[in-house]
């Protein structure tokens, strides 16, 4: 189950654990084509990650402090911090269970914590 971040819970929401955020736009072909595929996925490993949406639109500071230029996006987060970012259009519902699985198998972070 997906769990929608606002710019005034998504740092509570990230803060702990293994998280996949999925940044995404009512208006991104793309977003919308791989967003059963993701909530799939969130229930797929529900009980090893927590899965966050942010609608973009409603939740600019959050993609600003991201440091996001383009959706969709998806980022694998650890305790707060980003593990992980896959930022393409061509992304597939493999390269996000891949990303899942790295995070899951302790795959370093990227050292980035939003400010959010």
């Amino acid at each position: 189950m997906a769990t929608d971040a606002t710019v005034e819970t998504f740092r509570d929401l990230v803060k702990e654990g293994a998280v996949l955020v999925d940044i995404w736009g009512p208006d991104c072909r793309p977003c919308l084509a791989l967003m059963p595929s993701v909530l799939a996925l969130g229930e797929r490993y529900a009980d090893d990650i927590t899965l966050i949406k942010v609608n973009a639109p409603q939740n600019r500071r959050i993609c600003r402090d991201l440091r996001l230029a383009g959706l969709p996006a998806y980022i694998t987060m650890r305790d707060g911090v980003e593990v992980e970012r896959l930022t393409s259009n061509a992304t597939t519902p493999e390269q996000i269970e891949e990303a899942i699985v790295r995070l899951l198998r302790g795959a370093p972070s990227a050292g980035r914590r939003p400010n959010a």
